[in-house]
């Protein structure tokens, strides 16, 4: 770990220098933040679990089309990826009123939006990743117009693969961030899919009782984090392949 280059560090994440070019580590830590890193906790196992979730989402995307940085699982908290330039975006779809939606449109979480609704954000964590519309994108030049269209399209079927993934073991996608990055081919740039897909990146509800199974149970003090996030990769059947190694989290 000490002699790997560090390339980047995040609240959840650590980037290293990868073994071949064009290829990075990527670390998942158990550090766990919410309302712009005011509140943190050190959840044990949680990196491990959405280093494992993150896999399997990010495998099964590819094999639809949905060409993403994922290379393959090192261990139990490293995945290797490919290299890409990130657009500093962060894409948020929404299929159900939550968190800053409700807040900013008055609408009750829980309420069924008329269609999905993508937003975009800034990635700047000093300006509070503020919303950002296509017309900023192009005029500041974070992303063309072709790259805009490559993004939404991607979105949709992201999110359209992932309700049916949660769909068919009883959970409600609400919503999900994802970030893109481009990959150079000659001269010729190509958007793909980057970063995670975990319960730290995604709302999900038990699609029964509501019951949140997402980082809100960090950000609200519901208790019981480690143990959702472990339920979600249970329904997933990918819980029976999961190391003992995070029970220690599990009081």
């Amino acid at each position: 770990m000490t002699r790997r280059k560090k390339i980047y560090e995040g609240k959840a994440k650590i980037l290293y220098e990868g073994p071949e070019p064009g290829t990075l580590i990527q670390y998942f830590k158990d550090d766990t933040t919410a309302f712009d890193a005011t509140k943190k906790a050190v959840l044990e196992g949680k990196g491990v679990i959405n280093n494992r979730i993150s896999e399997y989402v990010m495998t099964r995307l590819n094999s639809i089309g949905v060409q993403n940085h994922f290379i393959k699982r090192l261990n139990l908290r490293e995945q290797l990826i490919r290299e890409v330039e990130i657009i500093p975006l962060e894409v948020v779809c929404r299929n159900i009123a939550a968190g800053s939606l409700s807040t900013r449109l008055g609408l009750p979480e829980g309420q069924a939006l008329p269609r999905s609704i993508i937003e975009f954000f800034l990635k700047d964590d000093k300006l509070h990743d503020p919303m950002v519309t296509e017309e900023h994108i192009t005029a500041f030049n974070w992303a063309s117009t072709q790259e805009i269209d490559d993004i939404m399209a991607l979105t949709l079927r992201v999110n359209d693969f992932l309700t049916g993934l949660f769909g068919a073991v009883g959970i409600t996608l609400v919503d999900f961030k994802i970030e893109f990055g481009r990959i150079w081919e000659n001269d010729f740039g190509r958007v793909i899919l980057a970063d995670e897909i975990s319960p730290d990146s995604c709302r999900l509800w038990d699609s029964t009782t509501n019951e949140k199974l997402d980082k809100d149970r960090f950000r609200r003090d519901l208790g019981d984090v480690i143990e959702s996030y472990t339920e979600v990769a249970r329904r997933l059947g990918i819980m029976k392949e999961m190391p003992t190694v995070i029970q220690g989290g599990l009081h």
